[in-house]
């Protein structure tokens, strides 16, 4: 009998029984996650269901109270042992975050921004990262802003630095926030595109999103978290349009169809 595809597959990330509280309010209550290389999973749910700080745990920019989080070749953190910060960094140096605000450094200007992981972090030599930098610069069109700062470029500008300033770390795994909900309608779609072309790229991403047609093109998976728990996970064919759960097809019905 062959297997499953998912277990022929190799995950990239395994995340098993993550918690998190704060204060007296349980975000995440016994989250488990498994990320396969080349995946492009996409996570919807409610406001205040969990998914910003179960995206934040990923990568160690939220300590979970306990669980596990594990990346294929290494590390493997398990939060209840109260890992070291040696630890957790060698976590978040396998990925790169995206954020909802962009998050770019506003007295630094657009190559600076991209630089700073490159040079400062990994200490690469400068010639080299200056070169990636400009042309992924080029790539997405701001070859031109090389020098401008922040508060010169529009929203979807910012945050194409911002994903270029990902790209530039060179990460197994690139986590998404939100990527458009910060900017203006008009300029969601320049943002959307690119995060389409490096799927098709073959890049592994984890997205929270609330654009639910996107999740549909871009996903391979999609996860509905609902009060901290992953309620539905599968394809989007699956979640999407015929979802086994209940709260999914509440959820799912009123983003589609708003009025």
């Amino acid at each position: 009998m062959s297997q499953p595809e998912d277990e022929r597959r190799e995950a990239l990330l395994t995340v098993t029984d993550v918690h998190k509280t704060f204060g007296s309010t349980e975000v995440l209550r016994g989250v488990d996650l498994t990320v396969h290389r080349g995946d492009v999973v996409a996570v919807i749910g409610a406001s205040g269901s969990g998914k910003t700080t179960l995206l934040r745990c990923l990568n160690g920019l939220e300590t979970p109270d306990r669980g596990v989080v594990e990346m294929d070749g290494g590390p493997r953190v398990d939060f209840a042992t109260r890992p070291s910060r040696k630890v957790v960094h060698a976590l978040r140096d396998r990925s790169a975050m995206v954020f909802q605000q962009h998050n770019l450094f506003p007295h630094r200007t657009v190559i600076q921004n991209v630089l700073e992981g490159p040079l400062v972090v990994q200490k690469r030599p400068v010639a080299e990262a200056t070169a990636e930098a400009e042309a992924l610069l080029a790539r997405v069109g701001l070859a031109d802003k090389r020098d401008a700062y922040p508060v010169q470029l529009s929203g979807g500008q910012q945050q194409r630095v911002g994903i270029v300033r990902a790209l530039a770390l060179h990460p197994d795994l690139l986590l998404f926030d939100e990527p458009t909900s910060a900017l203006d309608p008009e300029l969601v779609g320049e943002v959307l595109s690119l995060i389409l072309e490096l799927a098709r790229e073959g890049w592994t991403m984890v997205i929270v999103t609330h654009e639910l047609q996107f999740a549909r093109e871009v996903a391979n998976t999609v996860v509905f978290v609902d009060q901290g728990r992953v309620l539905e996970s599968g394809p989007p064919s699956q979640v999407l349009r015929d979802p086994v759960e209940e709260r999914t097809r509440q959820f799912v019905h009123r983003l589609l169809h708003p009025f």
